[in-house]
């Protein structure tokens, strides 16, 4: 039988000094998360600095991020045991060290395995940064720090492509690690000074979750894993991932077990039997895929189709990043207010998503940047319109003591379905490309007319075959075959955002069905939860 949760600790008035401790923790989460995101555009760079192969170098990234949701998962229990300025310190300090000296380090192995201990610092801080704003923040300014936590996952992969490119392209490829250590001292100074200190609570070492903590963290990196690494080793016709995932789903099993048992666990799963919070799981799961067609498909077409490098498409992902700064607060704000419905707030951002998505979904090969500003706007206004109704929505029937248990769960969630939601739509991606490659190949041997040129002269790539069915010069070949894959991924681009247009669908079933009716967080009396 579980037992009661931990009393919270006392409260602390919310002065300017503890809110610039706020914005340290929020500095150090945006921090990790672009590290994260730019490390992975500037890969090509990073292996060609080091001296390592595509196959190998591909562990640069899967062993960061497994070991980034591993993390999340024990990060909150830690700080409540060893007290939230302390632990954040600590993970601060090391995150920012190891970033520091990963340049340094010639060797490729040793550079894996640091990156691997970054991953584990790095994933520790988003779920301060919603720990912080749970416990600190006043009622009147608890929507605002939920705006700042959304930030992590609107802001942050939108900025990463302008500063991978500023580096790789206009510095040097080792500001991609040492990029976060100026941020981290700042970040570092603030929380020293802001935060309060809480005493050590070493009692509960006594009922730790060590059976839960081995069990889930190595399931959960196991299955990460498994997602970054499956395209490239052929999914189950590897024996290195059907392993990896025989061995990581009866651990998630056992490990789900032992949370719904311990008395002091990492999840309180018995949370879930909340409407709204099992909603804001599920519902964060799906704006995460979504938030892919605002970032992931754009770079996809103009790198492969356009032939652009980072620099030349990031301004398109600015106009996402960049508005999140006033955006968020300003859905804050109108959240606050009372007879406003957060349900009908994240609907019609869910709208815009797909408005974006249909209008994706007319691509061609034609298209330019000036195409692309619409779908960015729709993008830009429509993320936190979803991110932050979830967010009020599930932390609205969270108890003080329980954050910690609420931190851990929606981080884990959302640092999975992050590797998760950009391993479906690359794979989906891929194979819908070599579908229309087929298609068109098929095609145009079918009906060589359409590719025969009136008369050798004006034989070109679009038409490159003669009228006697010969080939007129190999580079009109060559850029026939160029024309089709361009097209290729055009359509199979077409298809992503029209795949992405169902999670939406999806997302609308479960706000009509699960969560309840909640009042902004300033209200001091609420009515009972009714059904609208």
């Amino acid at each position: 039988m579980n037992s009661p949760p931990a009393s919270a600790p006392a409260p602390h008035p919310f002065t300017l000094r503890l809110a610039l401790g706020l914005v340290g923790v929020l500095i150090a989460a945006l921090t990790s998360g672009l590290n994260d995101r730019v490390s992975d555009i500037a890969l090509a760079d990073i292996r060609a600095a080091i001296g390592i192969g595509n196959d190998q170098g591909s562990w640069i990234i899967s062993g960061y991020q497994a070991a980034e949701v591993a993390a999340m998962m024990i990060a909150p229990w830690f700080a409540v045991t060893l007290s939230l300025r302390r632990f954040t310190l600590g993970v601060s300090a090391g995150f920012m060290l190891t970033g520091f000296l990963l340049p340094l380090v010639p060797d490729p192995t040793l550079f894996i395995s640091l990156r691997v201990l970054q991953g584990l610092f790095g994933g520790a801080l988003p779920p301060m940064l919603m720990t912080v704003a749970l416990r600190f923040l006043p009622p009147p300014f608890k929507l605002f720090g939920l705006a700042g936590y959304a930030l992590t996952a609107t802001f942050g992969p939108n900025m990463a492509a302008s500063l991978a490119s500023l580096w790789t392209d206009q510095v040097s490829w080792i500001m991609v690690f040492w990029q976060v250590v100026p941020g981290m001292l700042i970040a570092m100074l603030l929380i020293g000074w802001g935060l309060p200190q809480d005493s050590l609570r070493t009692e509960r070492f006594q009922q730790i979750d060590l059976f839960g903590m081995a069990t889930g963290c190595s399931s959960v990196a196991l299955l990460v894993l498994v997602l970054t690494q499956g395209e490239r080793l052929d999914w189950l016709n590897s024996p290195l991932i059907a392993g990896m995932l025989l061995t990581a789903l009866p651990l998630l099993l056992v490990f789900l077990i032992n949370e719904w048992f311990h008395p002091l666990p990492l999840f309180r799963l018995q949370m879930l039997r909340r409407p709204n919070l099992a909603h804001g799981l599920l519902g964060l799961a799906c704006v995460l895929i979504l938030g892919l067609s605002g970032s992931a498909l754009p770079s996809v077409y103009f790198a492969q189709v356009s032939g652009f490098r980072p620099i030349e498409f990031a301004p398109l992902a600015l106009a996402v990043g960049l508005p999140q700064l006033l955006i968020a607060p300003l859905i804050a704000a109108l959240l606050n207010i009372r007879w406003i419905d957060c349900r009908w707030v994240l609907t019609a951002g869910v709208g815009l998503l797909v408005i974006a998505c249909l209008l994706g979904t007319q691509i061609t090969s034609d298209w330019a940047r000036q195409n692309f500003w619409l779908l960015q706007i729709l993008q830009a206004f429509g993320q936190p319109m979803i991110i932050l109704p979830i967010l009020m929505s599930a932390t609205s029937v969270v108890a003080p003591p329980e954050g910690p248990f609420a931190s851990a769960m929606f981080n884990t969630v959302r640092g999975f379905s992050s590797i998760a939601a950009s391993t479906l739509v690359e794979v989906f991606l891929s194979h819908r490309e070599q579908f229309h490659s087929s298609v068109l190949i098929n095609q145009a041997a079918g009906h060589s007319w359409l590719m025969t040129a009136p008369t050798a002269a004006q034989a070109s790539r679009s038409l490159p075959l003669l009228p006697d069915g010969s080939i007129s010069a190999s580079d009109n070949l060559s850029g026939f075959a160029t024309l089709v894959r361009h097209q290729a991924t055009v359509l199979g681009l077409s298809d992503s955002w029209l795949m992405l247009i169902g999670f939406a669908a999806c997302l609308l079933v479960l706000t009509a069905i699960l969560p309840k009716r909640v009042w902004p967080p300033q209200t001091l009396i609420q009515p009972p939860f009714r059904n609208k």
